[in-house]
């Protein structure tokens, strides 16, 4: 480093210009990746307007609905109770029903609409690498079952209505006959918004009509 003499004769020393950059490099520590990759988990659900729904077992029907939501549901590793409330109260809300005048504009419970459940463990699949899905971030069932049902139940809560199901872990038939068709995915990672309201006679918001700003898968 360089000197130089100050005003009252005494030497002073110039800081070392690397010392910034130094602690620039620093490391996070061991914990902090992973931490962070457990904020990333959530509880997702495909959700499907359907005329009709039914799921199958051996030739057995288990469930079943007419109009309402056919809903699929998968549970990761970390996610909570919290999660399955906030999805529920959210799928209940979702205005994506016809009014009067043909605008989607009314959810499953101001329609009296029926839900069915059904567990769906390939929605957290990873396709990042190769062609076969890894299902590592999916959750055990002595994880899943729990917050499954508890979805299911905080749903027909919601709307009113007991949620029909499907059976965890079985080998199911789902058929369906998608109204619209009108598929939306849904996972608890980007609640962003405020909690969904619970009130049926609520005045509609002046955000865009679904329409326009809801896609729609076959």
């Amino acid at each position: 480093s360089r000197r130089r003499v100050g005003g009252d004769g005494a030497k002073t020393c110039k800081p070392e210009p690397t010392q910034g950059r130094r602690r620039r490099r620093e490391k996070q520590p061991a914990g902090a990746s992973a931490n962070a990759a457990i904020t990333l988990t959530a509880m997702r659900a495909v959700v499907q307007r359907v005329s009709e729904a039914s799921v199958t077992i051996d030739g057995r029907t288990v469930g079943r609905i007419d109009v309402g939501l056919l809903v699929l549901v998968g549970v990761e590793h970390g996610d909570t109770p919290a999660d399955a409330e906030w999805l529920a109260g959210k799928i209940a809300a979702l205005r994506i029903f016809a009014d009067e005048a043909g605008r989607m504009n009314r959810s499953v419970r101001d329609v009296g609409g029926a839900t069915l459940v059904v567990s769906q463990f390939t929605l957290v699949a990873d396709t990042a690498r190769g062609t076969r899905p890894s299902f590592i971030r999916a959750a055990r069932p002595e994880e899943a079952v729990p917050l499954y049902e508890r979805f299911a139940q905080a749903l027909g809560d919601a709307t009113g209505r007991p949620a029909e199901r499907g059976v965890f872990a079985a080998d199911m038939r789902v058929a369906l006959v998608n109204d619209g068709p009108v598929t939306i995915w849904i996972d608890s990672r980007r609640k962003t918004d405020a909690a969904p309201d619970a009130s049926p006679g609520a005045v509609p918001d002046t955000t865009p009509s679904p329409e326009s700003t809801t896609e729609s898968f076959p």
